[in-house]
């Protein structure tokens, strides 16, 4: 909380306020969107029954309704998928500030088109529509948080990655504000609702040009270095920290070394991340820490809060009001998050917020079963455990998940693993919301139990292969990783934990090993 005082208020303010520019249009995109498909849901499905009568003379049967909303829900984490595929490549093609610029035709589109279904007469331009605005997630999703860690200075870093989280969660909380039926929530007015997504993407394209791009893809990727300095004394407040120059001067050099004498590649594939098995155990952990977040069910209550609340027993007029808290509890685990990450650690808070998301899942499916035989209170108890569930969830997985690629793969590794990490945790989402209506509707108070299972698959298995990365350097984090890769790596460190200058297995060159340039910035301009 200091840390981000500091940066509203000190000399940083350019940063801050780039920060917001890049976030309305991004992760608060993602929250935003998940929440507002929960309130016009009874009016999708009345029009999609309504519009197929008027086509064909006979209406569909419930089960065909469920099935065809399912496609419009999962439509959004398809089109995340293929977002998350395309936001590397236009990382590196368009950098990172005009990548997020032109994600926002995807959704701009897809605005246009839902408002217009009813003139269309067509729901299916509706899972189009949700379709371009998953792209536009999908690419933001991966492209932010990387715009952000190349844009914040070392002290302020922490506070700048884990604003995404607190955007997505006011994303959440700002759509169930916005999806009452006292403002957008309402029959005529659910197109507009789902069309509204395109007002934050309209500010974005207004207010982040006037942003500098990120100072590392300028030098690094660019080889601009008067652009990057530019960029690095607006964002510092009008001086360039030389120790920040030289370090990404130095990082320059030592990639271009390295990939010259053959011993790293200069970005590693995913299929060439799958078959590196002094990874394994990295990988391994990302892919079940990405599926397990998404699989635990906490996005599902998004998807369908109605169905939920309506299980628990809720008045269905009071149903709107109660969504609204899953948003707040949210928003509020998040700002809980940043600060316990740096005391508590990764790992800790990992592990604790599946076990007590367990906790909760057991305490809720036992208040539905008492429910059921008429027990008074209940209702109430399970909302209560709802919101538990969500608060749980956002201490621990929805803080710790999205970092763990950076910190535990190095720069050559890490595209590759964000995404693969991002494809699993789209396709996870959508497995999600195809199946959880009808697991609601064939496990009925037992609607929970499978993501009891996920919950503790992922708590046991991540607390077995997981060290503890908070305040460890790459070098450390990859020593613990080596012990468990088969042996195939050499200890780095001696008994007292001193770091010691050895190698890779196979590697010909390294970092630590290169001579070092005692004035590197006034070295022939490079």
């Amino acid at each position: 909380i200091l840390d981000f005082t500091r940066l509203i208020c000190g000399s940083a303010r350019t940063l801050a306020l780039t920060v917001c520019s890049a976030a309305i249009g991004g992760t608060f995109q993602y929250g935003y969107n998940i929440s507002i498909i929960n309130a016009p849901t009874s009016y999708i499905q009345s029009f999609i029954n309504h519009t197929y009568m008027e086509r064909w003379g006979s209406g569909l049967e419930s089960s065909q309704v469920t099935l065809l909303w399912t496609l419009i829900v999962s439509a959004f984490s398809l089109g995340g998928l293929l977002g998350a595929l395309l936001a590397g490549p236009m990382a590196v093609r368009f950098g990172r500030k005009k990548s997020l610029l032109l994600n926002n035709s995807f959704l701009l589109i897809g605005a246009v088109l839902v408002l217009t279904c009813k003139l269309a007469k067509a729901f299916e331009v509706i899972i189009v529509s949700r379709f371009l605005v998953g792209i536009n997630s999908g690419v933001s999703m991966n492209v932010q948080p990387m715009y952000f860690g190349e844009s914040a200075p070392k002290r302020l870093r922490g506070a700048v990655a884990f604003s995404s989280a607190v955007f997505t969660a006011f994303g959440i909380f700002f759509g169930q504000v916005v999806g009452l039926t006292e403002l957008l929530g309402s029959e005529p007015l659910w197109p507009y609702l789902l069309a509204s997504n395109a007002l934050p993407g309209l500010i974005q394209l207004m207010a982040l040009p006037w942003f500098p791009e990120s100072p590392r893809y300028l030098l690094i990727d660019q080889g601009d270095r008067e652009a990057c300095i530019q960029a690095l004394r607006r964002l510092r407040g009008g001086e360039v920290p030389t120790l920040e120059m030289e370090e990404m001067l130095e990082e320059q050099q030592q990639m271009s070394a390295a990939i010259k004498c053959g011993s790293v590649a200069s970005a590693k594939t995913p299929w060439s991340l799958f078959k590196d098995r002094d990874l394994q155990y990295q990988l391994r952990t990302v892919m079940i820490a990405s599926s397990g977040m998404m699989l635990c069910g906490n996005d599902s209550i998004y998807f369908y809060a109605s169905y939920i609340f309506q299980e628990a027993g809720i008045p269905p007029e009071k149903i709107q009001y109660v969504t609204i808290g899953t948003g707040a509890s949210e928003l509020t685990a998040s700002i809980l998050s940043t600060l316990l990450i740096e005391r508590v650690g990764r790992r800790y808070l990992l592990i604790g917020g599946y076990s007590l998301m367990i906790c909760w899942t057991i305490v809720f499916t036992v208040t539905l079963i008492l429910q059921s035989h008429g027990v008074a209170g209940m209702p109430y108890l399970s909302m209560a455990c709802v919101f538990a569930y969500i608060l749980s969830f956002g201490l621990g997985p929805a803080g710790v998940t999205g970092i763990l690629p950076a910190e535990i793969f190095d720069q050559a590794a890490r595209p590759a693993a964000y995404m693969i990490a991002g494809s699993l945790m789209w396709f996870s989402l959508f497995l999600v919301g195809m199946l959880f209506p009808f697991i609601v509707n064939g496990l009925g108070n037992y609607c929970f139990l499978p993501f009891l299972v996920v919950c503790l698959v992922s708590a046991v298995v991540l607390g077995l292969i997981l060290p503890e990365t908070k305040g460890k350097t790459l070098a450390q984090i990859t020593a613990e990783f080596d012990r468990k890769n088969r042996g195939r790596g050499i200890e780095r460190f001696d008994g007292q934990g001193n770091e010691l200058e050895q190698y890779q297995l196979g590697q010909e060159c390294s970092f630590t090993t290169m001579p070092h340039d005692p004035d590197p910035i006034h070295k022939n301009g490079n």
